[in-house]
C-alpha cells in the first residue's frame, strides 16, 4: 500500500445521509480542558518549597474565568499540581499587562519590572 492510497481527499456520503440526525455532545458552558502548557514564570511551591522553573511542561486544566474579561477578551485560569507534593497551583492570564498573574499555591520568583 502506498501513501497516496491511504490519503483520501473526498469522502463518500450516501444519498440518504442526513447530518441533522448526528447526535451532538451537550457539555457545560464553562467546562475544563486539559492542555499541555509550559509554566510562564519561575515559581516556588508554598507547601514543600519545590522550585518550578519557567518553561517546565505540565498537563494543566484550563477554564474561562467566570465574570472576568479585558476589553471583551476572555481571561483563562490554569490549574496544575506540584510535581513533588501534589498541591494545587493556579495562575491566570493578565491581558492588561501582557503577563500572567499568580493566584494561589505558589510564590512567583523574579518579578519582571516593565517600564
Amino acid at each position: 500500500m502506498t501513501g497516496t492510497e491511504r490519503k483520501v481527499f473526498q469522502k463518500y456520503y450516501p444519498p440518504d445521509f442526513d447530518p441533522s440526525k448526528i447526535p451532538r455532545a451537550k457539555g457545560q458552558r464553562n467546562r475544563q480542558f486539559v492542555q499541555r502548557v509550559m509554566t510562564p514564570f519561575n515559581m516556588q511551591c508554598n507547601t514543600c518549597h519545590e522550585y518550578i522553573y519557567k518553561g517546565k511542561k505540565f498537563n494543566m486544566k484550563r477554564e474561562t474565568a467566570e465574570g472576568e474579561s479585558y476589553l471583551g477578551l476572555k481571561i483563562f485560569r490554569f490549574y496544575f499540581r506540584c510535581p513533588n507534593c501534589l498541591a494545587e497551583i493556579t495562575f491566570k492570564t493578565d491581558l492588561e499587562n501582557c503577563d500572567y498573574q499568580n493566584e494561589h499555591g505558589a510564590t512567583r520568583l523574579f518579578e519582571a519590572v516593565k517600564v
